[in-house]
């Protein structure tokens, strides 16, 4: 009898989960519950929530609850690695402790199954964005975080509201080349990682994109409280093989 392959690790990114979309949270959970039980490893590659102001918020109810279902999933066995993502880079060490995670840095490089991958959330190779990626640099600096976090709970969460209006303004006027990642940025961090598969989020545009030995996969975001639905998710199993899944799990 034939078994299928045991499933090393399942990827996912860019949630943007948050009170106001809970079909979004119950897709979210249920995927914790029927597909993440099953996997060695899930690997959270950023913009998990909406936007994240501080371990100081797992005081909010919402935040509790899905730092609540993580900790259940690792409780289970299942290892659950966390890379910060445009909106909710300020995640710490206190978050990852009510989780039950592991926090990465980016790039963070594995091998599954003798597959090289290099796994980032995106953002930083959309070089070609010069303002976002003046900000980036800016709000990545700890002592610029170490003064922000230091502000009230409230005035944080008012000032990524202003900053969250400002971003999709800004979305109007940029073209569809200058958000997505830029391949000289790819081919950097090909060189850099000596990975030969790239994974990420980040730019809600879900593709393999191959260049000769070459991968790069790029994950869906999730939206189930809007039209149109979407949502999926990457899987690698015990052969290295890596496939792309829609909302039912079938593979792309």
């Amino acid at each position: 009898m034939t078994h299928p392959a045991r499933t090393l690790a399942l990827f996912i990114s860019d949630l943007h989960l948050q009170a106001s979309h809970p079909r979004t949270l119950e897709a979210f959970l249920r995927f914790l519950d029927e597909r993440a039980v099953h996997a060695d490893a899930l690997y959270l590659l950023g913009d998990i929530f909406e936007y994240w102001a501080g371990d100081d918020d797992l005081a909010t109810p919402f935040n509790a609850g899905v730092a609540a279902a993580l900790h259940r999933l690792a409780d289970g066995g299942v290892k659950v690695y966390w890379m910060a993502g445009n909106r909710d880079f300020l995640a710490g060490q206190a978050f990852a402790d009510a989780a039950g995670l592991t926090l990465l840095a980016e790039p963070h490089v594995a091998d599954f199954a003798g597959t090289r991958v290099a796994l980032v959330h995106g953002d930083a190779q959309c070089t070609g964005d010069l303002k976002y990626m003046a900000f980036r640099a800016q709000v990545r600096e700890p002592a610029w975080q170490t003064q922000f976090l230091a502000m009230p709970l409230a005035q944080r969460k008012s000032i990524i509201a202003g900053l969250r209006e400002g971003s999709r303004s800004a979305h109007k006027e940029k073209s569809y080349d200058i958000m997505d990642v830029a391949p000289d940025a790819v081919a950097a961090l090909h060189a850099q990682t000596g990975a030969d598969v790239i994974l990420h989020g980040h730019t809600h545009r879900p593709a393999l994109h191959v260049d000769g030995d070459r991968r790069r996969y790029v994950l869906p975001d999730w939206e189930f409280d809007e039209e149109p639905v979407r949502g999926g998710w990457i899987a690698i199993d015990a052969d290295g093989r890596i496939t792309r899944h829609g909302l039912d799990g079938t593979v792309l």
